[in-house]
């Protein structure tokens, strides 16, 4: 059974600063958005359609109408955040293409780029790299002049990765979306290691077809990439919570594509606490509930690792009678790594910050508090 926001959550979400809308206060990412907009533009010779629409979609336009089927554990209230049984925050600005597609005319003639830049709202890990909220953009070009193909396609992959990290190298891997054909996986190397910056492919007939559009006149690419990370990537930022960091040292620093400075770090304490929790969790769910628990707090978090998790059947039966665990349940060893960006935290906050997590996560009957 599908449990929904509640409005003050609701309210949370929508006001969270969009750092690539420059109506709001200048930040670097505006100008990585708009710098590949203009690479894939010119390379095309096509115009831009930049749009913003509200987070808020319906369920069909999220997952229904791009493909997705009724089966895909995506749909899960564990990694999506729905408002009610038909409309939900989007998990990906691929959202706004359904009722983008509605809103043209079989008989136009057209070949334009639409960029579709955005927040998207997940249940993620709390990580350097994962937020709740990560920027994405769709870059999806559509054409009923000609039928776009694979090399077209490869050549906005070279368009994309010249604009965001000059000269890298990259190569494109197979991967499956519902709503492409012929689907890749684009990553760069970057110090040694292959990361992946985008995923793409061949616009699949069925999103005319739904859209009342004639497919053997329509066709298209299409294109989604994390703007955070691709930012991390362009300027060296080491951690996803520097790009909205308030301290003036490093705020500063995001108002410009310029290589990353570091500035003096606070020391990390870790903390370890081992809860009962269902056998089946994972940690996009440990790390929702954790930034659910603390709120803004939260940002004090470096990291939730989960190190082990022991079922039921596996524990001794000196640790089940300790724990007083359940079957169904497991034993979850997690190290929390605290590091404030500004300040530097004493032991009794980190101890009530670790207390704060432990009981927003542990589902067992005996309490293990350190705070007091």
């Amino acid at each position: 059974m599908l449990t929904y926001l509640s409005p003050s959550e609701l309210h949370d979400a929508l006001t969270i600063r969009d750092l690539s809308d420059p109506d709001s206060r200048p930040h670097a990412m505006q100008p990585l958005l708009q710098g590949i907009i203009n690479a894939l533009c010119r390379d095309w010779g096509v115009p831009e359609r930049i749009v913003r629409h509200s987070p808020l979609v319906s369920v069909a336009d999220n997952y229904d109408r791009l493909g997705f089927n009724e089966s895909d554990v995506t749909r899960d209230q564990r990694y999506s955040r729905y408002v009610s049984p038909t409309v939900m925050l989007r998990s990906h600005t691929s959202a706004s293409i359904p009722s983008l597609l509605r809103a043209l005319d079989d008989n136009a003639s057209m070949d334009e780029l639409w960029a579709i830049p955005g927040l998207v709202y997940r249940r993620d890990c709390i990580d350097r790299t994962h937020v709740g909220t990560p920027h994405q953009v769709d870059l999806w070009r559509v054409n009923s002049r000609k039928q776009v193909d694979a090399d077209n396609l490869q050549e906005m992959i070279g368009s994309l990765v010249q604009a965001v990290l000059p000269g890298a190298r990259w190569r494109a891997v197979p991967a499956v979306h519902p709503y492409t054909r012929e689907g890749l996986q684009v990553d760069v190397l970057m110090g040694g290691e292959w990361l992946e910056l985008a995923e793409c492919g061949l616009m699949a007939p069925h999103l005319f077809s739904e859209a009342g559009l004639d497919p053997t006149r329509w066709s298209g690419l299409a294109l989604g990439m994390g703007l955070d990370r691709a930012l991390m990537l362009r300027k060296g930022i080491p951690d996803i919570r520097l790009l909205r960091s308030t301290d003036a040292r490093i705020e500063q620093q995001m108002l410009d594509l310029s290589p990353w400075k570091a500035v003096s770090q606070m020391p990390s304490i870790r903390r370890d606490i081992s809860i009962v929790v269902p056998a089946d969790v994972d940690t996009e769910v440990l790390g929702d509930r954790v930034r659910t628990a603390l709120g803004e707090e939260a940002e004090d978090l470096e990291s939730v690792v989960l190190l082990a998790l022991t079922s039921y059947g596996d524990l001794p039966v000196a640790a089940r009678e300790r724990l007083r665990i359940g079957d169904g349940q497991a034993n979850a060893l997690i190290r929390l790594v605290l590091r404030p960006l500004a300040r530097t935290m004493t032991d009794p906050e980190a101890n009530q910050t670790r207390d704060d997590v432990y009981l927003a996560l542990h589902e067992g009957p005996v309490k293990e508090l350190i705070a007091g």
